[in-house]
């Protein structure tokens, strides 16, 4: 797996700001141009109501006009970007421990986002020499697979695990976190005894990950903070001491965020 991007498929039978909203799922950096037409076709509606979403989006400057009859994102998704990574209590409480955590362990240090049933990476600290295609801002990955997921999946309410083992139980199983209702609940009350996660290459090959929880001041897991390295870096004698310190690191974002919710419960984000 290299990648991850939650399609248009998903939002079949949505309402119609739904579908509008999910035209702008269809950019990436693999395709971040779309004409027209095919923003028709992928649409599953009429041509003229394509139009009016294509054109409510240009106005609000989510989308902007290139050449040849294409479309990209707009202008606006950088001020709105902008206005995230100055006012989420997230980013804002959890970027500092993480920025010290990259310089102390000498590894890459990322700060995750549970989001509508994805992790989001909302800031990364890159180190010199660290793998190419680490988790970086703005990407988001599947709930199942590498540390930084599997220690917020472990912390949801067993009311959406219980959906969410339903729903994609071939996919927990792939990821090693059982079979069966019970397996599943027995892996995931591990990662939360031990108060984080070390997997290998579970997302990236050749790349560990070891990752804490994020919690709001009523206890509900909004995200995970960690590293990221080529296993080779990371002898298996030296990991203990690690996750303690990436124990140690969410600790202090977790009070930090709280302070920057200004001691309000800042509310979990949906799991889709």
């Amino acid at each position: 797996m290299t990648g991850f991007s939650p399609g248009i498929e998903a939002r079949r039978g949505a309402s119609s700001l739904e579908k509008m909203l999910g035209l702008l799922d269809l950019f990436t950096p693999g395709q971040p141009t779309w004409p027209t037409e095919e923003l028709i076709r992928v649409s599953g509606t009429s041509r003229s109501t394509c139009y009016r979403y294509i054109k409510a989006l240009q106005a609000g400057g989510l989308l902007t006009p290139v050449a040849g009859g294409t479309w990209m994102l707009g202008p606006r998704i950088i001020e709105m970007d902008r206005t995230m990574r100055l006012c989420d209590p997230v980013t804002t409480g959890g970027n500092p421990p993480m920025q010290r955590l990259a310089v102390e362990t000498g590894h890459t240090g990322l700060l995750c986002l549970l989001f509508s049933g994805t992790v989001m990476c909302v800031a990364d600290a890159p180190v010199p020499g660290a793998p190419a295609g680490v988790f970086s801002r703005g990407q988001r990955r599947p709930l199942f697979f590498g540390a930084a997921s599997k220690v917020i999946l472990a912390h949801l309410p067993p009311h959406q695990l219980r959906a969410i083992f339903a729903r994609h139980r071939a996919a927990i199983e792939a990821a090693g976190l059982g079979g069966d209702w019970e397996g599943f609940r027995q892996a995931l009350r591990a990662l939360r005894d031990a108060g984080h996660g070390i997997t290998e290459s579970e997302f990236m090959p050749g790349v560990i990950g070891i990752a804490a929880p994020l919690f709001n001041a009523e206890g509900g897991v909004l995200g995970s903070i960690g590293i990221a390295a080529r296993i080779e870096e990371v002898p298996e004698q030296d990991r203990a001491a690690l996750a303690g310190m990436v124990m140690a690191a969410a600790r202090e974002a977790c009070a930090r965020i709280a302070d920057q919710a200004q001691n309000a419960a800042l509310p979990a984000r949906a799991v889709g």
